[in-house]
Order: C-alpha cells, then sequence, then structure tokens
C-alpha cells in the first residue's frame, strides 16, 4: 500500500535562485493529515529554532490536507485554528481533503461517500463519533450526525482558508499549478488536486511553487517546486520548509507512524 502512496524524492540542489523579502521568515508545513503529535513537536522545534535565528517577521503557511487518516484531526484543526486566530500571520491553505470535508458538513452526499473513502472515518471518530454508530448509520444519518459533531468554528475557519499565497519569487498552494496558465488565471480545483502536468514539468514556471498533496519520501526540490508532503499520517515524518532572504532549509521531526488510515 505504501508503495503506492508515495514518490522517491529528488534530491537537486537547493540553489535555484528565489527570494523572500527582507525581514521575513516563512515556514511551510506539509499535509499533517491529523497527527497532532507530530503537529506539536514541529511547531516547538519552529519556535525554538526561529528564536535562535534572530529577530524577523514569522509567518507559518499550513499547505492544507489538516485532517484525515491520522488519528487527531479535530485536534489538529483546533490548534491551527486557535494559531490563527492569535496571529494573522498564520495561513491556511484550502486542500483536496478540507474541500471535501467541507463539502461533506454542507450536506453534499457524493462529498461524504469520498470524504469517508479518502481517509474521513478517523476524522469522524476524532469529532467522538464512534465506530458502532458510524457502521450502523445510513447516509442521511450519518451526515447529520457528523454536522452536530463538528464545531460550528471549526467549519468556518477550514472555510476561511485561501488557495493561492504569494510572497516574494514564491506561491504557495496545496497540489500545484497547471504549467500553461497564468497564477491569476489558475482554476481552484488544479490548485487543490493537480498532479500532472504539474509534477512532471521541468521548465521555468512564473514562481517557485511549493506544495503538498503528492507524498514523497523526502522534500522534494526540483527547479520550479519543491514538494513538502512527506506522509506524516503513514511514515511519521512531519516537514516544513524554511525559507528567509535567499536562504531555504527544512526543520522535520519524526515519530512512529499511525495506525489510523
Amino acid at each position: 500500500m505504501l508503495s503506492r502512496l508515495f514518490r522517491r524524492s529528488a534530491a537537486l540542489p537547493k540553489t535555484v535562485p528565489g527570494r523572500i523579502p527582507d525581514g521575513m521568515r516563512v515556514y511551510a508545513i506539509g499535509d499533517v493529515h491529523g497527527r497532532l503529535d507530530l503537529l506539536d513537536a514541529l511547531l516547538t522545534r519552529i519556535d525554538a529554532e526561529d528564536a535562535a535565528r534572530g529577530p524577523a517577521e514569522r509567518h507559518i503557511v499550513f499547505l492544507g490536507d489538516l485532517m484525515d487518516r491520522g488519528p487527531d484531526s479535530a485536534g489538529v484543526i483546533d490548534r491551527v485554528m486557535r494559531l490563527a486566530k492569535a496571529d494573522p500571520r498564520v495561513r491556511l491553505l484550502i486542500g483536496n481533503h478540507e474541500e471535501v470535508m467541507i463539502s461533506a458538513l454542507e450536506g453534499k452526499r457524493d462529498a461524504l461517500r469520498l470524504f469517508h473513502r479518502i481517509g474521513g472515518r478517523p476524522t469522524m471518530h476524532s469529532y467522538g463519533l464512534s465506530e458502532a454508530e458510524i457502521m450502523a448509520a445510513d447516509w442521511d444519518e450519518l451526515a447529520a450526525a457528523f454536522q452536530a459533531a463538528v464545531p460550528p468554528e471549526h467549519l468556518a475557519f477550514l472555510k476561511s482558508g485561501e488557495d493561492l499565497i504569494e510572497i516574494g519569487d514564491y506561491a504557495f498552494v496545496h497540489a500545484g499549478i497547471h504549467p500553461d496558465v497564468p497564477l491569476a488565471e489558475q482554476k481552484v480545483a488544479d490548485l487543490r488536486w493537480i498532479r500532472e502536468p504539474f509534477l512532471t514539468h521541468r521548465a521555468a514556471l512564473p514562481r517557485i511553487v511549493v506544495h503538498g498533496h503528492t507524498i514523497t519520501d523526502g522534500v522534494e526540490w526540483m527547479t520550479g517546486r519543491i514538494g513538502v508532503d512527506t506522509g506524516a499520517y503513514a511514515s511519521g515524518r512531519l516537514s516544513a520548509l524554511a525559507i528567509e532572504g535567499d536562504e531555504r532549509w527544512i526543520v522535520d521531526v519524526e515519530g512512529a507512524p499511525s495506525d489510523a488510515r
């Protein structure tokens, strides 16, 4: 199963030109997928590293897919929501899993079925729905139970996320961009779901694209893009790309793989 989920990362030189404005430091966190334990550890490491590097305006960009597959999606959403409320420089991108969860909570039955299929069951567990309740419910009953279990502020927070964030020479998105379309004209579906032709594109892009969505066994450094989804729920590794000026480096943590899927 894992061999189908993971791509081998490309370890190319980290010297592709690109910079952010002076005085800023950006941490882009890859797909968390319900791993609150890893997120807490990574945020602690980021806090310590950020302090050690000296004064800068710190920005944290969550690349999307906070939920599903891992064991504590409710805890992850709550943690990120509280961070963003306390600091407007903490921002969330809407990933495909956010999109599906939002649609499921808005009563779209097809979305609830897809949510269930792509790892939403552990998310329901994290909001207090038991396995017995899930198994006994029909789709309408399950939709009602899930809607009742999720705090309205969680849904509002997820819906407030962004699709594209541009900082300096970088564009932060969940999945990627269509290489042949200007940034201002990108389709939301591509920003949240695309794999090809983005992943195999080798020519220049309008920005260096920092993204999640496609799991690799390490942060993937390509000429026009940097992939930061290291499969936290399955690998036990959660990664962040850090950027300051024209410098880039990785901050990550490792723990045990999750039993939830």
